[in-house]
C-alpha cells in the first residue's frame, strides 16, 4: 500500500489522502483548503493527480475542510462513488450546495467591484468561481450510505470499517484493510461530553495511523465552564447596549449554540434578547439533525421524547432570505446573530463584521479553530485592522474566544483516543495540525508510547509494509 499526503499536511485545511493498492487508487476525503484567497484558489483548482484516475473516495465527514472540493473533483472527470455515512450525505448536499452557491455569489461581488476599479484605471483579473451549482448536481448522485460500523468491501483488495468519531452529526474514523495491512484515520476525533452528539468510539487494532492533531499542543477548558463564560460575554455586552456577533460552523457549532442559549434562557441566565441564526445553510443542517436522532446524544433525545425542539425556542428567529438578513443591520439594541462561515471566509458573516466590528460596544465571539491566514485568525489576533471585501476595516469591538466548545480533541483527549491501539502501531502520520500543534504531540506520542511520529510534507509517499 502506498500512501501520499496531498492536503492538510503541516496545516489544518484541506484535508486528502491519495492510497494506491491493487494498482488503483483512492482518496481519503477531498476538503477545500483555506487560507490566503489566491493561493488557496490555485491549491484547490489545481489537482496533482489525475482525477479520472481515483476509482472511489471514502469520506470521514461533512466539514467543508473534507468535503468541500468533491465538486471541483468531479468537474475535473472523476466519476467514481463516495463512500460515507447517511447522516454525512444528508449534511454534503446542504454543504457543497451552499458552497458553490457563495462561490458564484463571491465571484460576482469581486467582479462587480472589478468594473468600479476599472473605471478608475485599476484593472484587477476576473473573478471566477471554482465550481458552480452544476458541479454539484453531478456530484450528488456519487454518494453511496455505509452504515456506521459495517464493514465494506470497495475492491477485492480494499475494505474499510468506519467507527463514530464523535465529531459533528455522522462523523467517522476507520481502519482500511489492504495489502494484509490495516491503516487507520482518525479523521477529526471530537471530544467526550460534548453536546447533541455521541462520544469518540475508539479505533481497533492498527498496523498504521493518520491521526489530527489541530490541538495537539493544548488542553481546553472543561466543558462544563461553557454555558458560564458564554452567559458572562452575553451579559456583559448587553449590559453596554451591544451586539454579540458570532462566526459559527453551520454544521455542529450552530445547533450547539442554540441549545446552550436555549438552556441558559430557560434558567433566566441571561436576558431575553433576540437571537438570530443567520446562515440559511444552518437552518437546512438543523433539519438534517432532526432526523438523524441515532447520531444524537441521550440529552437531546431526551428533549425530542418530551416533545420540546432542542434548535428552537421563542426568542430564536432563523433568517433564511437576504431581505430579512439586511434588516439586521438596522437593529438597535443587544442581540445575538450566529452565521456562517466559521472562519469568517465567505458567506453572511462577512457583512454583519463589516456592519460591526467598529463599535466598541459589540463583541465579536470565536468559537472554533481559525486556521492561518484566515479573516477568523486576524480578529482572533486582534489586528487593528482586518480586510473585509479586500477593504480595512477597524476592528474595535471587543473579542472573544469560547475554545471550550471546539469539536476536536485537545493533546489529551488525542492521546487517551490513542490509547487502545498504541501497542500494535509502527508509525503515526499526523495531519490537519500546523508544524508547532503537530510536533508537541508527536514528541508526546513517542515518550508516550514509544511510537515514532511523523508530520508529512505535502507530496510525501510512503511504502506501507
Amino acid at each position: 500500500m502506498k500512501l501520499t499526503f496531498w492536503g492538510a499536511a503541516k496545516t489544518v485545511t484541506g484535508s486528502m489522502h491519495h492510497i494506491e493498492t491493487g494498482g488503483k487508487r483512492y482518496l481519503l476525503d477531498c476538503g477545500l483548503y483555506q487560507g490566503r484567497r489566491q493561493e488557496a484558489f490555485e491549491r484547490n483548482r489545481q489537482f496533482p493527480f489525475s482525477p479520472s484516475h481515483i476509482a472511489a473516495v471514502i469520506l470521514s465527514h461533512a466539514h467543508i475542510d473534507h468535503s468541500g472540493n468533491l465538486p471541483n473533483l468531479v468537474r475535473n472527470g472523476f466519476s467514481g462513488p463516495i463512500y460515507t455515512t447517511s447522516a454525512t450525505i444528508d449534511l454534503c448536499l446542504a454543504m457543497l450546495a451552499d458552497s458553490a452557491h457563495l462561490q458564484e455569489k463571491d465571484a460576482e461581488f469581486v467582479n462587480r467591484r472589478r468594473q468600479f476599479r476599472k473605471s478608475i484605471g485599476r484593472d484587477d483579473r476576473e473573478a471566477v468561481p471554482l465550481y458552480t451549482h452544476v458541479d454539484t448536481e453531478r456530484t450528488f448522485p456519487l454518494f453511496q450510505p455505509v452504515p456506521l460500523g459495517e464493514v465494506k468491501q470497495i475492491a477485492p483488495r480494499l475494505a474499510y470499517k468506519t467507527y463514530d468519531a464523535g465529531h459533528i452529526l455522522g462523523s467517522t474514523s476507520m481502519v482500511v484493510e489492504a495489502d494484509g495491512l490495516r491503516l487507520g484515520y482518525s479523521g477529526d476525533v471530537g471530544r467526550p461530553g460534548l453536546p447533541i452528539i455521541r462520544d469518540p468510539q475508539p479505533l481497533e487494532h492498527c498496523d498504521f495511523l493518520i491521526l489530527e492533531s489541530t490541538y495537539g499542543d493544548r488542553i481546553h477548558a472543561q466543558l462544563g465552564q461553557v454555558a458560564e463564560t458564554l452567559a458572562a460575554i452575553i451579559n456583559r455586552t448587553a449590559g453596554r447596549g451591544g451586539k454579540i456577533i458570532v462566526p459559527a460552523f453551520a454544521v455542529g457549532r450552530t445547533q450547539q449554540l442554540v441549545l446552550i442559549l436555549h438552556q441558559l434562557m430557560n434558567a433566566y441566565r441571561i436576558p431575553s434578547i433576540p437571537v438570530f441564526v443567520d446562515s440559511p445553510l444552518a437552518i437546512n443542517v438543523t433539519e438534517v439533525f432532526r432526523k438523524h436522532p441515532e447520531c444524537l446524544s441521550d440529552e437531546v433525545n431526551r428533549f425530542l421524547t418530551d416533545g420540546q425542539d432542542p434548535f428552537g425556542f421563542r426568542r430564536l428567529t432563523y433568517v433564511r432570505e437576504v431581505s430579512e438578513s439586511k434588516k439586521l443591520n438596522d437593529l438597535h439594541g443587544p442581540c445575538v446573530i450566529i452565521s456562517a462561515s466559521g472562519m469568517c471566509e465567505a458567506g453572511r458573516i462577512l457583512h454583519h463584521l463589516r456592519n460591526n466590528i467598529e463599535d466598541p460596544r459589540n463583541t465579536v465571539l470565536i468559537t472554533g479553530f481559525q486556521a492561518e491566514h484566515t479573516l477568523g485568525r486576524k480578529i482572533l489576533e486582534r489586528w487593528a485592522e482586518v480586510p473585509i471585501f479586500g477593504e480595512p476595516v477597524r476592528l474595535r469591538a471587543e473579542v472573544c474566544s469560547l475554545d471550550e466548545l471546539s469539536a476536536h480533541a485537545d493533546q489529551k483527549e488525542l492521546i487517551d483516543w490513542l490509547r487502545p491501539i498504541a501497542k500494535g502501531l509502527k508509525k503515526v502520520f499526523l495531519v490537519h495540525g500546523e508544524t508547532a500543534q503537530a510536533a508537541a504531540l508527536a514528541q508526546l506520542i513517542t515518550s508516550e508510547y514509544g511510537i515514532e511520529a511523523v508530520q508529512p510534507d505535502r507530496g510525501d509517499s510512503f511504502e506501507l509494509k
